[in-house]
């Protein structure tokens, strides 16, 4: 049997019609850069995540990007975050001239671990950038209540977590900006690249918009220096269309995770572990697993697809060699980076896909549950 990590093909086909009827309203208007399709996804987005106001960027990348820009940071300032997250996190606060600064995770839940955080502040430290990793949303109530007391900006990497909630509040609303992916893989994506800003702070929406359009009001006059990153329109309007399922989707996905934390109960596999007051949206399901990587050679063997998210934390990546981070400084992020493997997880999969997974890694570890 063939599994595939992702499979947008299933995804695709039972919305083929409507996602082609909104790409061709688009094609017969040629509004192609922003436009009326990307306004109402702005609105209907808003709406679904709680926040007052939504802006539809080109990237989730450059969601983090702006976030900052609009925040003011700038060189010779210090950004709190993690260093076990996709590098588009720390690397967006060297290309506005800051200083990453890291803090180790929780070994559980794989986000940043809030207590280690206030030893990291100095007085160069301007914001803390937590990543919802894996679509599980970080521990906000110690991170804010750190932030409140030393004057700090909060910007949530929620790339991967559309959906999230913790104490029934959507990822998004507890920063000052929250920023999100639409990258195909991702449980909402865009037909490319697209992504998200939202905040609740009106002054802070309007400079994002501004930032996105090289800071120009009204046209050809520019009251700062922003860049291109505007959404295209057809982006609008496939997510638009994707937005109206994304909650069965996110169910769906929850429950493929309980049918694999079924399976894996009481073996050697270490399954994601979901805080109390968290709902995830299980954009990976990621498990940790000794012998990882022959584990996934057998996988690989039986056809079934994989995921390493992520195999190198970033403190130990070349291009931060001049934040003097060395092996051993975030122990608990290094050993995970050895140990997590992502299993299929997309809502399309069938019981018996799951359970052929599930039996497959547990057969490489010599045992066998019968269902």
């Amino acid at each position: 049997m063939k599994v595939p990590l992702l499979d947008l093909k299933a995804q695709f086909g039972p919305i083929k019609a409507e996602v082609m009827k909104e790409i061709e309203k688009v094609c017969d208007s040629q509004m192609l850069c922003l436009g009326p399709a990307v306004e109402q996804f702005e609105k209907d987005v808003a709406a679904y995540c709680g926040c007052k106001y939504a802006i539809g960027v080109s990237s989730g990348t450059d969601a983090l990007l702006l976030a900052l820009m609009a925040l003011g940071i700038k060189p010779g300032d210090e950004v709190i975050t993690t260093p076990f997250t996709f590098f588009a996190t720390a690397g967006v606060i060297s290309r506005v001239g800051a200083r990453p600064v890291f803090v180790d995770i929780d070994r559980d839940s794989y986000n940043i671990d809030p207590a280690g955080i206030e030893d990291k502040i100095t007085s160069k430290t301007r914001a803390i950038m937590p990543v919802h990793l894996f679509g599980q949303v970080a521990q906000m109530k110690p991170i804010l209540e750190i932030a409140r007391r030393h004057n700090l900006f909060v910007v949530e990497d929620a790339a991967q977590s559309i959906g999230a909630t913790q104490d029934g509040t959507q990822c998004g609303n507890f920063g000052n900006v929250g920023c999100f992916s639409f990258y195909p893989t991702k449980n909402l994506g865009a037909f490319g690249d697209a992504g998200l800003a939202v905040t609740n702070n009106g002054e802070l929406a309007e400079k994002i918009k501004l930032l996105r359009v090289h800071g120009e009001n009204p046209r050809y006059y520019y009251r700062m220096i922003g860049g291109n990153f505007r959404m295209d329109n057809i982006q609008g309007a496939v997510l638009g269309v994707k937005l109206k399922i994304l909650d069965r989707w996110n169910a769906g996905r929850r429950e493929n995770a309980a049918l694999y934390d079924s399976i894996f109960a009481g073996s050697i596999v270490k399954t994601p572990k979901i805080e109390s007051n968290n709902v995830s949206n299980y954009n990976q399901y990621t498990v940790a697993v000794p012998q990882r990587d022959r584990l996934q050679k057998y996988l690989t063997e039986n056809e079934i697809g994989t995921g390493i998210f992520y195999p190198k934390p970033l403190h130990l990546q070349d291009c931060f060699r001049d934040l003097g981070c060395k092996d051993g400084d975030f122990p608990a992020a290094e050993q995970v980076c050895q140990e997590v493997l992502s299993l299929p997880i997309y809502p399309e999969l069938t019981r018996e896909q799951i359970e052929f997974v599930g039996e497959t890694v547990l057969e490489f570890y010599g045992a066998r549950k019968e269902h």
